[in-house]
């Protein structure tokens, strides 16, 4: 009998040698970043009493919202890089943060404009001409969306 105590801890040292070597299985992450913010256009106002929205991502994924429907678009690479030049060229980084309009009035558009992190906001009749060019390629891009599909001409947008 005297086998019995030796063949258990023989038993004993191989299941916990055995256990050391099971371990953990890692999960796997997925390590794909969200897309960021490019542009965030927002005007309101008006006599119609706007609400529209423009959130373009560094993907190409657009998403505008105005009323109660929202729409996705998709831009391609060569849209991408139209918007951050044209974003360039008027020295966005520049413009001061806020350009109220000299008399107030509840009929005044209010455009703000986001892009890479700095926001400017205009008012409509104190735009500063560069902004006034970015604005107009924007209001481009929401009426894609709308009924009449009529997109800025440089900017291939599907819907």
């Amino acid at each position: 009998m005297r086998a019995t105590p030796v063949i258990l801890l023989c038993i004993l040292v191989l299941v916990l040698m055995g256990a050391g070597c099971l371990g953990t299985k890692a999960i796997p992450v997925n390590k794909t970043t969200p897309p960021s913010i490019l542009v965030d256009y927002h005007r309101t106002g008006g006599t119609a009493g706007a609400n529209d929205r423009l959130v373009i991502f560094n993907n190409g994924v657009a998403v505008i919202s105005g009323g109660s429907a929202n729409t996705e678009i998709s831009l391609n690479d060569t849209d991408l890089t139209f918007i951050s030049t044209l974003f360039n060229e008027s020295d966005f980084s520049q413009l001061q943060a806020n350009y109220p309009a000299p008399q107030q009035s509840p009929e005044l558009m209010t455009y703000t404009v986001t892009y890479l992190g700095k926001t400017v906001t205009a008012q409509e009749t104190d735009i500063p001409p560069s902004l006034e060019t970015i604005i107009g390629a924007l209001d481009s891009i929401l009426k894609s969306a709308g009924p009449q599909k009529s997109a800025y001409p440089t900017l291939g947008i599907t819907s």
